[in-house]
């Protein structure tokens, strides 16, 4: 019988693939490698994901061979890939697709062998495949060799000191400490006490600067607690076995928390909820974990929100673990990402940390998953493959034999259910880390009692001017939180009241006013500067829609009516700082937001803010995250109601975490900390709950508001998004899915809900009408069945100029 391999390519088919395998290839083709096939005439870069000899299905004349094999090392390891074609199960998505998410590039060596092999003639497609390769660096490391005593002495003594208490270190970085450094290395490495080596280098910014090892601090009784129990349920982890879990082991996708076990076993613990307040110490806890997960010769996995992955955490896990470290984010060229990639490939490299596509590292012998934040939204990819980074970990710990570790401040409504549920164990972190710090006083600033203070506008109250007052005088620093990016959210006419909106989608366009301030007026001598007039002229800067990316220039009349009559609607970022640099001329005032925190600058504001250059900063959700401000003892949320009104059950959720997050910033040290929460609804849950710093309260009636109204976790949600340029065409393929679902055997049966179809919030966007079809169900099994019976409909039976997404446990629902 002839060797036929199942090959998955890039297209956004479900399905794999069929080719021979020539008998050249026929002991080095294996699951997972990369290998050159022809597809409709093209050459495609596919992997494979079995090998068997069998009888062909289709007639075996029109199977065609492998072209070639491109990886002698399958690229992607046996637990990796079968964790792979799970997700692509789960959420019916293409394999060829979610296959992609973690390959690395293409080596320029490996294109240029297939070029001597001749295989890329013809048309080749990559696809983004992108090619890498390039200059050398040099990288010094002690050898585990013993010097006689006395023999060493000067540069090379100090050089042998620093490499065996930092780890391996690029040669130009010690040559930086020691100018004969190359000499003293070359000296060393004659009698083999240092290992020199080149390799292509990551130019990664979080690798630019060197880091001391540290000093790992005390544990005080919860942290003990929670590390103890993280390295009870490392310790019962089965032999890793080379991380190898054949795809033959795969069953029905399901998601995480849901593994069956025998009738009456009780489940050892390998799966937790850390939950933590704010500043309780949860990262001491994580390196603890990875220590514990290292010392028994397993690999670590660390995925933080992209907004939350700065240098600072980098620096700490660097210090802790010396250079011996991949970090994966959006950031990365191609490049670097392929030698992060590789040193994890081949074990050089154990430990992995990340943003969301940070789950798809290879790291060897998997043995432990973190995922800080696991509240945050951005886990969830809302293009392309649309998996939950968050909910895949638990799954990949499963099956990888790992133990995973959930951490939040705020933690999810699902995650408290699993808990619940006796899927995940809790671990709780009640307390600051810090013996001097405690909790924040909140205060609730009623916007219906309290007017403008003395800036004027009605979003700075007089509660909140007198305490940046008081913080200013104290030296203290303070952060203004307000997630409305620009300077205004809205333009509008004054004589007939036209919103000006985008021609593409359908919101309002943002006025952004960029740098321009007017200069101030001369003031008597001796007398204060006066505040700035804050230039408010409809002239000028750009209008921006926030979903398609357009730019224009700011009209300089209606356009339904044709006045010159335009106003600023709302407060931005942009307009808040100005408002407030206005307000406090002595203040150093600084931005954090999209619009400013381009490559390396959000960086550099956050480093000012801790050297003390800055006293007040204002931003959006990206001062919220993972920053340890140890000098803010103040905190004002702007407009605490502006996320709580959107139609998404979840609006509530998000709302409460933001405040809860954002005013953890607050007190982190010995300096008490106070947060004002400006709103005009301060009886909102969310709102009331968060001052009061009850969590548990707040998910224990939110749960139970769920459970009411049959959504998640008391129900499971798949969301059909259908969009076409032609409204009419997306209106008719959402009615045509809508009464199919409705129609299939579990649709009739009642065992699944069908809402819709209906208009999307956000109705219009890039240009093409957007439509919804809501699935829920009780349970998942009738879901899933439902959304089998539609997948066809969906290939073959609509109109082609209607685009559908399945979109699995959606969380973005506008």
């Amino acid at each position: 019988m002839p060797l036929l391999a199942d090959v998955a390519v890039p297209v956004p088919l479900s399905q794999a693939f069929t080719y021979e395998v020539p008998a050249a290839l026929a002991g080095e083709v294996r699951p997972g490698a990369r290998v050159l096939c022809e597809f409709h005439r093209r050459k495609l870069l596919g992997v494979v994901l079995a090998v068997s000899e069998r009888s062909a299905a289709i007639d075996p004349s029109k199977i065609k061979p492998l072209a070639a094999l491109v990886d002698a090392r399958p690229a992607l390891p046996a637990e990796l890939l079968a964790f792979l074609q799970e997700l692509a199960a789960y959420y019916f998505a293409p394999i060829g697709e979610v296959l992609r998410l973690a390959l690395p590039a293409i080596e320029r060596e490996q294109v240029r062998a297939l070029k001597a092999q001749g295989e890329l003639g013809g048309v080749l497609d990559l696809g983004r495949a992108k090619q890498v390769g390039g200059r050398k660096v040099a990288y010094a490391s002690a050898t585990d060799v013993v010097e006689e005593p006395g023999t060493l002495r000067g540069q090379a003594a100090a050089v042998l000191a620093l490499l065996r208490a930092n780890g391996e270190q690029p040669v130009a970085r010690i040559e930086e400490r020691f100018g004969n450094a190359r000499s003293a290395l070359k000296k060393l490495a004659e009698r083999n006490l240092v290992a020199l080596d080149e390799r292509e280098p990551p130019r990664d910014p979080f690798f630019r600067r060197a880091e001391e090892r540290d000093v790992p601090p005390e544990l005080n009784a919860a942290q003990a607690e929670a590390a103890a129990r993280i390295d009870a349920a490392l310790a019962a982890l089965a032999p890793s076995g080379g991380g190898e879990h054949p795809a033959s082991t795969q069953k029905e996708p399901r998601p995480a928390g849901q593994e069956p076990r025998p009738a009456g076993q009780e489940p050892r613990p390998s799966a937790f909820l850390l939950f933590g307040v704010t500043g309780s110490g949860k990262t001491e806890v994580y390196l603890r974990a990875i220590k514990s997960c290292l010392d028994r010769g397993r690999g670590a996995l660390v995925m933080v929100p992209e907004i939350a992955l700065t240098p600072q955490l980098v620096a700490r896990f660097r210090a802790r673990f010396g250079d011996e470290l991949a970090v994966l984010h959006s950031g990365l060229s191609d490049a670097d990402r392929h030698a992060m990639w590789a040193s994890l490939h081949v074990g050089k490299v154990r430990v992995a940390i990340g943003a969301r596509s940070a789950l798809f590292a290879p790291v060897p012998d998997l043995g432990l998953i973190l995922v800080d934040e696991e509240h945050d939204g951005s886990f969830k990819q809302e293009e392309g493959v649309r998996y939950h980074a968050r909910d895949m970990a638990l799954l990949r710990a499963h099956r990888a034999g790992a133990v995973c570790v959930l951490g939040s401040a705020t933690p999810s409504i699902e995650s408290v259910a699993l808990v619940r549920r006796g899927k995940l164990a809790e671990l709780r972190l009640p307390d600051r880390a810090h013996r001097e710090a405690s909790l924040p006083e909140v205060s609730l600033v009623d916007l219906r009692r309290f007017r403008a203070g003395p800036s004027g506008d009605p979003l700075i109250s007089l509660p909140l001017h007198r305490a940046l007052e008081k913080t200013l005088a104290a030296k203290e620093q303070a952060i203004l939180f307000l997630n409305r990016r620009g300077f205004a959210p809205s333009v509008v006419c004054g004589s007939c009241g036209t919103l000006t909106t985008c021609d593409a989608c359908s919101v309002a366009l943002t006025y952004h006013r960029g740098r321009r301030r007017d200069p101030r007026p001369p003031s008597p001598a001796g007398a204060p500067a006066p505040p700035a007039p804050l230039d408010e002229r409809p002239e000028g800067g750009r209008l921006r829609c926030h979903y398609c990316d357009y730019a224009g220039p700011l009209p300089d009349r209606c356009g339904a009516c044709g006045a010159r009559n335009l106003l600023l609607e709302g407060l931005g970022t942009e307009r808040l700082e100005a408002t407030i640099a206005g307000s406090f001329p002595e203040a150093r005032v600084a931005r954090l937001d999209r619009d400013v925190a381009g490559k390396d600058r959000s960086q550099a504001i956050l480093a000012r803010m801790r050297e003390g250059k800055i006293d007040i900063l204002v931003g959006t959700q990206m001062v919220t995250k993972g920053h340890d401000l140890p000098n803010v003892t103040l905190v004002g949320v702007v407009n605490a109601d502006a996320a709580l009104g959107l139609p998404d059950f979840r609006a509530a959720e998000r709302g409460f975490q933001l405040l809860v997050q954002v005013a953890g910033r607050a007190g982190r040290r010995d300096r008490p900390g106070r947060v004002l929460i400006q709103t005009r609804n301060p009886e909102h849950p969310a709102i009331a709950f968060a001052a009061a710093h009850d969590v548990p309260g707040f998910l224990e009636r939110e749960i139970r508001e769920r459970e009411e109204v049959g959504y998640p976790p008391a129900t499971r949600l798949a969301l059909l998004r259908i969009d076409a340029v032609d409204e009419s065409v997306g209106r008719g393929a959402a009615a045509k899915l809508a009464a199919h679902a409705r129609t299939c055997p579990e649709g009739a049966a009642r065992r699944v809900e069908v809402l819709g179809p209906s208009a999307a919030p956000i109705a219009r966007l890039r240009g093409r009408y957007r439509f919804r079809v809501l699935l829920r169900a009780r349970d998942r099994g009738p879901l899933r069945g439902a959304l089998a019976a539609l997948t066809g409909l969906i290939r073959d039976g609509l109109d082609r100029n209607a685009r559908v997404i399945i979109d699995v446990d959606p969380v973005a629902m506008l």
